[in-house]
């Protein structure tokens, strides 16, 4: 076979010096090809989901873990304890609504939610729900009668009137859904302090007091100093003058006011007579 032959048989001939010669046909190398990783199926996922998934698990576990951990800590102290026991078991507060009560110069033509008891630790945040439950509009009224309690809420409660842009006044409701004289001391005056308009009813009485502190030695002084200067403050914004702070420092038992003290304090912006 000659070397024009071998060409034409396919090209497994080649010219050379010492003639022809036979190469071999190359073959595709499969072999080096690099192979696509086989993924572990299980459960019908791939394992890396399955790991993303546990991952996730494992972080919402975590977070509410964390979050169970700060909650037990709040409630594991006293006053949380009696935050939740005011506000959900036995409130210290109680509420009557009066949809036409009869209070004397203003009419019958106005709501009056009497709000009776002991200022508790989760007094504003139960006011706030009476308040709404009552669809309690500008100019209806807070009746107010309470020997006072916690001071912080007790302003917290008149922040929460002023805003509604309510009335208060002094008194209870009889059986007839008349406004008769009652009482309101300590923290009640700031309750009472946060009404747009402040009635003062005849033969209600407003009792103040000096504050004390629980903390001991120099921290009892610093915390006098923020308490009456946050008070001072408090008043000042609803109008009434800063002779109720100096009433209040003279004496650690209730000082009843008179009329025309509470008058002059501005405590009391609207006098009225009972019917």
């Amino acid at each position: 076979m000659t070397s024009d032959q071998g060409q034409q048989n396919g090209g497994s001939f080649r010219h050379s010096p010492t003639g022809p010669r036979i190469m071999p046909r190359t073959q595709p190398d499969f072999t080096a090809r690099p192979r696509p990783p086989v993924q572990q199926v299980t459960d019908g996922y791939p394992a890396h989901f399955r790991w993303r998934r546990l991952a996730s698990v494992i972080f919402i576990l975590a977070i509410l873990a964390s979050a169970g951990i700060r909650a037990y800590r709040d409630l594991s102290r006293p006053d949380a304890w009696s935050f939740w026991k005011d506000q959900y078991v036995s409130p210290s507060l109680s509420s009557t609504l009066v949809a036409n009560a009869a209070i004397g110069g203003i009419g019958t033509d106005r709501a009056v939610l009497a709000v009776s008891g002991q200022i508790g630790p989760a007094a504003a945040v139960w006011l706030r729900e009476r308040i709404d439950e009552a669809r309690l509009k500008r100019g209806d009224v807070v009746l107010l009668s309470s020997p006072g309690g916690n001071l912080e809420q007790g302003v917290l409660m008149g922040e929460i009137i002023r805003a509604h842009g309510l009335a208060t006044a002094v008194g209870v409701v009889d059986k007839n859904d008349r406004i008769r004289p009652g009482f309101c001391a300590s923290a009640c005056v700031f309750t009472f302090a946060g009404g747009q308009t402040r009635y003062g009813l005849d033969g209600s009485a407003l009792g103040v007091h000096r504050f004390t502190s629980k903390a001991e030695g120099e921290d009892a002084v610093a915390d006098t100093q923020r308490v009456t200067g946050a008070i001072l403050g408090y008043v000042t914004r609803m109008g009434v003058s800063s002779q109720v702070i100096e009433a209040m420092s003279e004496t650690r038992n209730i000082r009843w006011l008179e009329p025309q003290e509470a008058e002059a304090m501005k405590l009391v912006t609207a006098p009225l007579k009972p019917l």
